[in-house]
């Protein structure tokens, strides 16, 4: 089969390599989708410890399957399926309570299990019995449904920050995952979403989504501009979606009393140590967290709100490439020219 193998830093060969063989409670699937994640790229000019080289990354996938392995029983040669990113063990504490995402030994497809850069992806037993792997329901298209991973950390993101009927959310970030958020929110009845982005760029392409207020953090000042949005007193839930230090330290100063603020993008390695001015989290008594990741119910949650056009997937999709095209994926991905890249081998 054709793949994008990760050799080292910087050096992604598209080459052919030996196709999987499955065994017993494995499966087999042929790759149809796979959209690049701000992680891949990470991986790519960074590393990460779970991956070593040389290794097929990329996670967010939809194919078909074309083999299956004895003792499978959930599924079978034809199924269209989506798969989400983190494995559960299925015998730690965290695993045993639906918190795979929280697993010690944090496994995932495109880290240490095979990614979706490949025309074909093997599926291990221990993904086929706990992974997020699904049925893609009704008509729903291979492109659209590889987007359920990342609108299952959405929802993890927001399951987590309590997100209420009525809240005014804050997304700091128009990449595609900080909209996803913008609708999400709406549709879990936030009443008002106000989306920030330096970038004008980013903010026109913002516009055809739902957020009520657009605001240019390069053209205005940012604090002030949602303080005046919310009548001063500030947001409810505010959702870090972008790598940016300052943007953390800024959403403690925006987020209202009893308001929750989600380091939801994470930052590089090597990034400078944000300060925070801990009184505004005593006098506000707001909360601050952290997501990452998903669980397999989310993910399967993620597939039916695309399937249902509840959230529309081809808004998200501006690129598609074919696997030998895999560097220009990346490039463009990385220079911000759309939102969501498709690979498809």
């Amino acid at each position: 089969m054709k793949a994008a193998v990760l050799e080292d830093l910087e050096k992604m060969v598209v080459k052919e390599v030996t196709t999987p063989q499955i065994g017993q409670g494995e499966i087999l699937v042929r790759v149809r989708s796979c959209a690049v994640c701000g992680s891949d790229i990470r991986i790519y000019h960074r590393g990460n410890p779970r991956v070593k080289p040389p290794q097929i990354i990329g996670h967010e996938i939809a194919g078909e399957i074309v083999e299956v392995g004895s003792g499978v029983k959930k599924f079978k040669v034809g199924d269209r399926v989506a798969l989400g990113a983190d494995v559960p063990c299925g015998t730690c504490r965290f695993c045993r309570n639906g918190l795979g995402n929280n697993c010690p030994i944090n496994y995932a497809i495109g880290y240490q299990f095979q990614g979706g850069f490949a025309e074909y992806i093997p599926l291990n037993e221990l993904t086929v019995k706990y992974g997020p792997l699904h049925k893609i329901p009704g008509d729903l298209s291979f492109d659209e449904a590889s987007l359920a991973e990342p609108l299952a950390c959405c929802i993890n993101g927001y399951e987590l920050a309590n997100l209420k009927l009525g809240d005014t959310v804050v997304v700091i970030g128009a990449g595609p995952v900080g909209l996803m958020l913008v609708e999400l929110a709406k549709i879990m009845g936030a009443d008002k979403v106000i989306l920030s982005q330096r970038s004008r760029e980013r903010l026109r392409l913002a516009q055809r989504f739902s957020a009520d207020v657009l605001i240019s953090s390069s053209e205005e000042n940012f604090v002030e501009r949602v303080m005046e949005e919310t009548g001063g007193e500030g947001a409810d839930v505010v959702m870090v979606a972008c790598a940016n230090p300052s943007a953390q330290e800024e959403a403690l100063k925006v987020v209202g009393h009893r308001g929750r603020v989600n380091f939801f993008g994470g930052l590089p390695p090597g990034s400078s140590k944000i300060s925070i001015d801990s009184n505004l989290i005593h006098y506000k008594e707001c909360f601050v967290l952290g997501s990452h990741g998903s669980v397999p119910r989310q993910h399967k949650l993620a597939l039916n709100l695309l399937a249902e056009g509840r959230i529309k997937g081809k808004d998200f999709i501006t690129h598609h490439f074919a696997l030998d095209d895999i560097k220009e994926a990346f490039e463009v991905a990385e220079g911000h020219r759309g939102l969501k890249v498709i690979v498809n081998p």
